[in-house]
């Protein structure tokens, strides 16, 4: 899954440093004479080990995640909630980065990472520190949440903790709604051992014929669509596999059942699809993604108790090594514990929290939907999610859009959405309707490629034309034009954010958006719109930077921008605000900056590559991030200080596939209230009165969740939350 997380509620005291991401030597700070002076960063020798390795990053990142399932002040489902988001994770972290890491080693493609570390170290590393990371989750689910729960009266069983009439009841499920669908599948000279599915969970077993004492090994798969812990009786459940496991005897009459294990493997599933013929492309994904369920596998885990025969089975037949098996406390997969998380318990969550219409598109006197067009024709609107709603500021900006027969034409990026996404729903109706309707669909969004292509062919169907962007390049950037008739004259209204249009996620995900009418703006959108939908080779705009032409040389010209602004004695600063960086370049031009004086804060959830505080080189940046209640997934780029900031928001990430392989777009911000409410946020999250972590020099990174004194610093998504009610309490 996506990673779900966010800023952390004031939690445990002391900083804890992190171990899975201090880099194993010491880093070298620059000799002297290889220090820039401070009039010439621009042409600063920077040491060869300034990268951290992003692998680590990214396995600290989770570690981060875990630490808030470890927190005994986080609510106890959420906790839970935590434990699952970590355990989902780890699974794409395999399917994805450990895969394509093996397959370059295996093709002998593989080169040193920018951090200067060997391709088989990177490898073994992760091997050490995610064992690491799945024990302590096994740990805190078995020791702490698991009885926590257990004190809250839900309780997580195993099936000997049943009671009789439990067993009983959980039979004849069994015999109604699983048996029917269940095939234990032999292995012998006349069958070969059976493919197993990624991430399914399987249990091996091992029966004897007693006529002959002939020893045999089968494999039966859990049914992927049963819940992960059947309910035995009120609030107490036990997993799936242990209800199969005890009726193993009904799935081999005759045969005595000796002995079973639980299983789970994590395969390659990363797609590789040519997109030589556009044309072809939608064809090309489908057949891909039915090749995707046979990727080579890259984790095997299973629970500790389980036979070294078997185990030398497993290995073998599915040609494994060693240091890819995981030995954990049952039960495995724990991402299903995000079910239990959402039982109706609301005093074991964080306190409900229901977004409200933003201000400048709420009609107070009286109850009709605002008029999403009025209001932006008086002012850009700036959105933040999910603080301000979702469905009655983006969603019904469509909808409106959809409705209005004045409107002419809606152009839209579509990367991830619901499948009965209300969104999608409006632009069929638009086109139904006779409105010229343009959908760019990401059919190549990771993991929703099946729900992707799905959707897109029901556009198709409605009449919108649909379009999958350019060859070689995805497009992630959050786009929406309307195009409306307004007497003798044509308006343009756009939306520009950093979320997907998706209704649901926006509950999780903190996102910000730009409603706006401005000329220079919807000019900007047709041109980049007809670039992808049509030929066009247009790379300068008014208002926008956009990957992979512009982007990166923006971003750093104006980094380079304020190391003047320093130098000449006017306010400088770059504040930044990421899921990850760890392009090379940008974060070079960084160095740079924090070498000749310019304060630097970067505000990243997940992966980072810069190394901060290191005398000579980054003593100037400083690195935080914040986890919790909600996944932060905003992106925002401030430069200046003082009044003459200047602000984007948008899509990209610091990353070498938003900056050189995907459409990617940033909105320069025109109001100075907007602008001030950004850098506002930005400077409330890099501050060391809220709870965040801080990344050192080395990599490691440390909790910082109470001052001094011991009191809980300020949790960012709390005080946001507070101060959107108070606003609403007061009609301001």
């Amino acid at each position: 899954m996506s990673t779900r997380t966010a800023p952390t509620a004031p939690t445990t005291g002391s900083a804890v440093a992190v171990e899975t991401s201090p880099e194993p030597a010491a880093f070298r700070p620059p000799h002297p004479e290889q220090s820039a002076e401070p009039r010439s960063p621009e042409h600063a020798e920077l040491p060869h080990d300034r990268f951290l390795d992003r692998e680590r990053s990214w396995l600290a990142f989770n570690q981060r995640v875990l630490e808030l399932a470890e927190d005994e002040s986080t609510p106890l489902l959420e906790r839970a909630r935590f434990l699952s988001i970590f355990a989902s994770n780890l699974d794409e972290f395999f399917m994805v980065r450990v895969a394509g890491l093996k397959r370059r080693i295996a093709t002998g493609v593989a080169t040193r990472a920018a951090s200067g570390r060997r391709p088989r170290d990177v490898l073994e590393t992760i091997w050490t520190s995610s064992r690491a990371l799945m024990e302590r989750q096994a740990e805190c689910f078995e020791r702490t949440v698991s009885p926590a729960l257990a004190a809250e009266g839900i309780h997580l069983l195993r099936w000997p903790d049943l009671t009789e009439q439990e067993q009983t009841r959980l039979f004849s499920f069994f015999r109604k709604r699983i048996f029917p669908v269940l095939t234990p599948l032999a292995v012998d000279p006349a069958h070969p051992f059976p493919y197993i599915s990624g991430l399914s969970l399987n249990l091996a077993v091992v029966v004897r014929n007693p006529a002959t004492g002939h020893k045999h090994f089968a494999r039966v798969k859990v049914p992927p669509l049963l819940a992960r812990f059947l309910e035995a009786s009120a609030q107490r459940y036990v997993p799936v596999e242990d209800v199969i496991a005890a009726h193993l005897e009904e799935l081999f009459p005759g045969m005595e059942v000796l002995d079973h294990h639980i299983f789970r493997v994590t395969r390659n599933e990363d797609l590789e699809v040519e997109e030589d013929d556009a044309e072809n492309l939608l064809q090309a994904l489908e057949k891909e993604l039915l090749r995707r369920r046979f990727g080579p596998p890259v984790r095997l885990e299973v629970e500790r108790s389980i036979d070294r025969e078997v185990l030398d089975l497993l290995i073998r037949e599915l040609k494994i090594t060693e240091e890819e098996v995981y030995a954990l406390a049952g039960p495995l997969d724990l991402t299903g514990l995000d079910d239990i998380a959402s039982l109706d318990r609301p005093e074991l969550k964080f306190p409900k929290f229901i977004a409200g219409t933003h201000r400048d598109l709420a009609e107070v006197e009286s109850a009709t939907a605002p008029d999403i067009f009025g209001a932006v024709r008086e002012r850009d609107v700036l959105l933040h999610h999910p603080y301000d709603s979702f469905s009655t500021s983006v969603q019904l900006f469509v909808e409106q859009a959809a409705a209005d027969p004045d409107v002419l034409a809606i152009k839209q990026t579509l990367y991830r959405t619901s499948g009965d996404s209300p969104i999608v729903d409006a632009l069929i109706d638009a086109a139904e309707s006779g409105k010229q309707v343009l959908v760019l669909v990401e059919i190549k969004a990771r993991f929703d490629e099946h729900a992707n292509i799905k959707w897109a062919r029901k556009l198709e169907q409605a009449g919108c034309h649909v379009v999958y962007g350019l060859v070689g390049l995805k497009t992630h950037s959050k786009l929406c034009l309307v195009v409306r008739q307004e007497g003798d004259h044509l308006r343009r209204y756009a939306h520009i954010g950093t979320g997907n249009y998706h209704p649901k996620t926006a509950r999780m995900y903190e996102d910000i958006g730009l409603l706006t009418a401005d000329p220079d703006v919807g000019a900007d959108l047709s041109d980049l719109f007809n670039r992808l939908s049509g030929y066009s080779r247009r790379d300068n705009y008014r208002r926008l930077l956009v990957a992979p032409r512009s982007l990166r040389d923006g971003l750093i010209s104006r980094i380079r921008r304020e190391v003047v602004n320093h130098r000449e004695g006017r306010p400088a600063a770059v504040r930044i605000k990421v899921n990850s960086i760890v392009d090379e370049r940008v974060i070079d031009a960084l160095y740079r900056a924090s070498q000749a004086g310019v304060p630097v804060d970067i505000w990243v959830r997940g992966i980072c590559a810069l190394r901060p505080g290191v005398p000579g080189l980054s003593e100037n940046i400083r690195v935080r991030s914040i986890l919790g209640r909600f996944l932060e997934h905003s992106r925002v780029y401030a430069f200046g200080s003082g009044g003459d900031t200047e602000v984007w928001l948008g899509s990209p990430d610091l990353m070498h596939r938003n900056l050189d392989r995907r459409i990617e777009v940033l909105v320069k911000v025109a109001d100075p209230a907007h602008r001030h409410t950004l850098n506002r946020l930005l400077a409330t999250g890099t501050s060391d009165s809220t709870a965040s972590w801080h990344l050192g020099p080395d990599g490691g990174w440390t909790r910082h969740a109470v001052d001094e004194d011991g009191a809980p610093l300020r949790d960012m998504q709390e005080t946001l939350i507070e101060a959107r009610r108070k606003r609403r309490g007061s009609g301001n």
